[in-house]
């Protein structure tokens, strides 16, 4: 046999301090619950763990906290996660969508590895991949047993630690690659494998909507059945036929295995530096896996371009398919009878997965960019509007009242209404509400942008900014409402147009340090190229990827981004999401800075939006409060999630 050198779990410290208190309390677990009338007879409870948490988002009150068991049915060991019924008040989450968490008897003859997160601060929790790539969300053990939850796996299959990351745990692993063949054949005294007690695999189809007992009779029934086949190996004529569909099964295997990696080497252009790393000795990690990211979610097994590089290895999974986008009808239900949000998260929420029809973006952009409160009422929001417009053209009277003369000798003057005036003329020209010669709507974005550098002299105008308002006044249509919610959006994005582009440097920064998380073999690809200033991503993080797609889907984007719903920094994780969809490439043609510039911006015009969306949702959730940790406090848009109206105060005295 085949010597390999893998780090087993017996060497663990954890492990080792865990397993003599570990096995008492799993023992004293399983026998309280083994005479509970909800498990079947058959079935035993060896680890079972109250208050542990999957977090949804990143707000504490949708943390959903459920029991963990490892129940050993035959000769499977299965995996549940079952949320708690009726939690508190706090949490906002459905029982539906609780529901879409629940992990309903899982065998790990279907998981692939186990990765341990034991930070020096927080809850320690755990990464369950599947072999088909699929993660589920993290475990977050609050009251501790990550220790026992490993230790126990331990006791009934094979687990290995990876000798690559000393976190992650291998199951049913061989290194060996003919070993790890024909330990899958599963053929009798054809191989011995020490500590592997999982003979009998459970079928992967067991249905996540049934309930624990009814999985466990359809696991015990395959399990029987199983076992009565097994009776039969010593049966040489039996043998003899297992052996031939064995290999049968092989050969199809990597005859498909090795077509579809041929496949996607040509349609990348390179066969990466991984692989040939790894052709003399090729081992388990290395997964060749198949990009489809336009099917619905439940026919996704496997999201963009993900290989061995991949942060734990995980699909992105949690990233939900786009809904339809909120119509007036169900905008309605929002709103009470006095006109005020009733929940301004849930509808947050729902912006965030579908975004809003056109004909209603006019009225919930004045929630999200803060021209509104979301407890305002009709009669306060009516009041509010002549006085609004008003102080707009109190403003704009200041710079239109100057002459002449005056001009001659106010050169800060000259030179931003030079300026607006030529960026204006080349914004967005190509859409029929700015076209043509003498367009008035033309005129009016140069009036707004002149009316805010008065009132924010000390930012006043940079290149950039007509292609943030653009969108905005095609939308609302009204010069002083755009101007408005022009200063709102600028109280989050002005930092990126400060002299010394601190705000823009502070969002690199915090990329860089969330693909050092996220992607840590193309952060130190960056690296050795010297680009890990990721000015590359400049004008995303600028203008908000406002020349990255077309007109109507910037909006779309945008919608998502003021929601604030997952984080207040959810650009930066669409940042991430596009390189690692196009990491493959990147590395592939050892792209320098130069050549990587050049990629980014013929990029424009060619992103999947939904896609690229559902990517940056699942890399926000995976990375948790360790991603939150790599932002710097105050890199923009820090405004608080609850945004209120900037002049609410001020109309509430004169309300008053």
């Amino acid at each position: 046999m085949h010597e390999f050198d893998l780090h087993y779990l017996s060497d663990d410290a954890d492990y080792a301090d865990s397993m003599q208190q570990g096995s008492a309390s799993m023992t004293r677990s399983g026998n309280s619950n083994r005479n509970s009338s909800s498990e079947q007879v058959g079935a035993e409870i060896v680890y079972l763990k109250d208050n542990v948490a999957i977090h949804p988002t990143q707000h504490a009150w949708e943390r959903i906290r459920g029991r963990l068991k490892l129940i050993k049915q035959g000769g499977s060991l299965l995996m549940t996660w079952i949320p708690y019924e009726g939690q508190s008040s706090s949490a906002r989450l459905s029982e539906k969508d609780k529901s879409l968490y629940t992990i309903r008897a899982v065998p790990f003859s279907d998981i692939r590895s186990i990765r341990r997160h034991t930070p020096t601060l927080g809850w320690q929790y755990a990464i369950v991949v599947l072999s088909s790539g699929l993660a589920f969300p993290p475990l977050y053990f609050y009251n501790g047993g990550l220790k026992e939850f490993l230790a126990t796996i331990k006791q009934h299959i094979f687990l290995v630690r990876s000798a690559e990351d000393a976190n992650i745990f291998l199951v049913n692993d061989l290194q060996d690659p003919l070993q790890r063949t024909l330990s899958s054949l599963e053929l009798p005294r054809a191989i011995s494998v020490a500590n592997s007690p999982t003979s009998s695999i459970a079928p992967s189809e067991s249905s996540f909507s049934r309930t624990d007992s009814e999985t466990i009779d359809k696991n015990s029934a395959f399990i029987q059945q199983n076992g009565r086949q097994r009776q039969n190996h010593n049966d040489p004529r039996h043998l003899s036929i297992q052996v031939l569909e064995k290999f049968s099964l092989v050969t199809r295997f990597a005859r498909e295995t090795k077509s579809q990696f041929l496949r996607e080497a040509h349609g990348d252009g390179f066969i990466s530096n991984a692989m040939r790393k790894h052709d003399k000795k090729p081992n388990n990690s290395f997964v060749v896996e198949y990009n489809d990211v336009h099917k619905p979610l439940e026919d996704v097994h496997v999201p963009a371009d993900l290989s061995e590089y991949d942060y734990d290895k995980l699909s992105l999974v949690w990233g939900k398919p786009r809904q339809p986008p909120l119509g007036s009808k169900e905008w309605s239900t929002f709103l009470d009878s006095e006109g005020k949000v009733k929940d301004s998260q849930a509808l947050r929420k729902r912006i965030f997965y579908g975004g809003v029809e056109k004909g209603l973006r006019k009225e919930v952009w004045r929630f999200l960019l803060g021209y509104h409160s979301y407890d305002s009422t009709y009669a306060e929001r009516e009041y509010l509007a002549p006085i609004r417009k008003s102080e707009y053209e109190t403003i704009k009277n200041q710079w239109k009242s100057i002459t002449k003369e005056q001009a001659k000798r106010f050169t800060k003057f000259r030179e931003r209404k030079a300026l607006i005036e030529k960026d204006v003329v080349r914004t967005d020209r190509s859409i029929p509400f700015y076209d043509g010669d003498d367009n008035s709507n033309v005129k009016c974005l140069r009036d707004i942008l002149l009316t805010y550098s008065f009132y924010n002299f000390d930012l006043g105008y940079c290149q950039g900014m007509s292609d943030l308002l653009s969108p905005i006044l095609y939308v609302m249509e009204d010069e002083s409402q755009s101007f408005w919610c022009f200063v709102a959006l600028m109280e989050r994005l002005g930092p990126n147009f400060n002299r010394d582009q601190n705000g823009v440097h502070s969002q690199l920064f915090a990329l860089s340090k969330l693909v050092e998380l996220l992607d840590n073999p193309l952060h130190n690809y960056f690296q050795q190229k010297d680009c890990l200033n990721y000015f590359f991503c400049f004008r995303w993080v600028l203008i908000q990827f406002k020349r990255e797609f077309d007109f109507e889907k910037t909006m779309r984007l945008w919608e998502v981004l003021w929601t604030h719903y997952l984080s207040e920094h959810l650009h930066l994780y669409v940042c991430v999401a596009i390189l690692r969809r196009h990491r493959s490439k990147i590395i592939g043609e050892e792209m320098d800075f130069d050549t990587l510039l050049k990629f980014i911006n013929e990029l424009s015009g060619h992103i999947n939006l939904d896609a690229t969306l559902r990517d940056a949702e699942a890399l926000c959730i995976c990375a948790g409060e360790n991603g939150e940790a790599c932002i710097p406090p105050g890199t923009p848009p820090s405004l608080p999630f609850e945004i209120t109206s900037m002049y609410n105060q001020q109309d509430d005295d004169d309300i008053l």
